[in-house]
């Protein structure tokens, strides 16, 4: 596992791996993680194959997997053995599988090299453009994909750390920022159990830090208004709202009125004021 990863990518890697040969009708698709030394280990393989390449390890510079990690680029040949452009060091795991076009993208997150997606044909024929970049996209959406993990993996931690009996002011700050994230984020993650996991956690910790309700008739707030809300009590103008939930400012305006209705709010700030009354937010 790469070490500045948080999490094993390889089940991110195989997902896309996945779609990736729905999306180009490759017979193969495979790949895997970068380690310490930059070193590919190839684990992940969706389609029929022989095995051969499963467990390979790439040295930096070597093959087309290596040479895509050193360069950080895609690179493409038409036929692996008969190609100038690369070593030839894993010429007989290549043989072995019959590979002859292949495409190999780097997976770069926070300007490390964290993985390589392969696509590749049994025959020496040119992949196109549009197979070329629809792996480049599959790469770049894994990209985004596990540094939203990461930095959701982050926070989770930072709140498993933190210690809420203790109550001083720049603490409550932070669970404030942090669960308004949490919220935030649990919009793009694809992953049903981590989405799962950071929604739980997200509840508990407005649970825990929130103070509790002075009477049993709490309003009842859709999802999206707690979105809102959390974003708000930070100060946030509808705008950056808008941006943060991948949603319009008019569509902020409207949660935001609905949510002041049912807290009997006159204004943004005592929506926030009352939602915390009722133990809604931290």
């Amino acid at each position: 596992m790469n070490p500045n990863a948080t999490a094993d990518d390889r089940p991110e890697i195989y997902r896309a791996l996945a779609r990736m040969r729905d999306a180009t009708g490759l017979p193969i698709t495979f790949g895997g993680e970068v380690g310490a030394a930059r070193q590919v280990k190839l684990s992940q393989i969706a389609g029929p194959n022989t095995g051969a390449l499963r467990g390979v390890r790439l040295e930096p510079g070597r093959g087309l997997g290596g040479k895509a990690v050193v360069q950080r680029r895609p690179i493409v040949v038409d036929d692996y053995v008969r190609s100038p452009g690369i070593s030839h060091h894993y010429d007989h795991i290549i043989q072995a599988e019959g590979l002859r076009a292949m495409v190999a993208v780097p997976v770069v997150v926070a300007r490390t090299v964290r993985g390589v997606l392969y696509g590749a044909l049994r025959s020496p024929l040119p992949l196109g453009d549009r197979v070329v970049q629809t792996v480049v996209e599959a790469a770049r959406e894994l990209e985004q994909g596990l540094a939203v993990r990461d930095e959701v993996t982050r926070r989770l931690a930072w709140l498993d750390r933190y210690d809420a009996t203790d109550c001083h002011r720049p603490h409550w700050e932070l669970v404030r920022e942090a669960y308004a994230e949490l919220r935030i984020l649990t919009q793009t993650v694809d992953d049903p159990v981590l989405r799962g996991r950071v929604r739980a956690v997200a509840e508990t910790l407005s649970a825990v830090a929130g103070r509790p309700p002075r009477s049993g008739n709490v309003p009842v707030l859709s999802a999206r208004e707690l979105d809102v809300l959390a974003c708000v009590a930070l100060g946030w103008t509808n705008r950056q709202i808008a941006e943060d939930l991948g949603i319009t400012a008019e569509t902020v305006k409207s949660y935001l009125r609905s949510s002041m209705r049912k807290l009997v709010a006159r204004s943004r700030m005592e929506a926030v004021v009352s939602a915390r009354r009722f133990g809604l937010l931290p």
